[in-house]
């Protein structure tokens, strides 16, 4: 059975209110149907569909992280395969080596000579641009 979401579940899953999904369900951005005389709900691809066009990424190093620990360094290696690279950073005395997607990467822009800032969280590495 496919997915549905009533609207206060659709809501929460963009993280807009109640009334923005009503007000797009008004405006045919999305549909909604009523089984049986219930709540109306929304389809969850067609809700996957508005969700992907929603947001744009947020421009790296703006995400709040309680991660304490970050090292500004160099990208001295990029070593890509079809789906994960691994990104080498020399940050003062120290080498980090990372292992990420190779569209996190892309998207980064990780080439030899890149200033990256390497978070560490645990065991846990992550690369991020200033």
């Amino acid at each position: 059975m496919p997915a549905s979401y009533r609207i206060s579940e659709a809501a929460a899953l963009l993280g807009v209110s109640d009334d923005t999904v009503r007000r797009w369900i008004d405006s045919q951005r999305l549909t909604a149907s009523r089984q049986g005389g219930g709540p109306a709900v929304v389809d969850g691809a067609e809700l996957a569909r508005v969700a992907t066009g929603l947001h744009e990424a947020p421009e790296p190093g703006t995400t709040p992280s309680s991660a304490r620990n970050r090292l500004t360094g160099i990208v001295t290696r990029v070593v890509r395969d079809t789906v994960m690279a691994q990104v080498e950073l020399q940050a003062g005395p120290y080498r980090l080596v990372s292992l990420m997607s190779r569209e996190a990467a892309d998207e980064l822009g990780l080439e030899p000579g890149v200033r990256a800032v390497a978070t560490v969280k645990a065991t846990q590495v992550s690369v991020d641009v200033p």
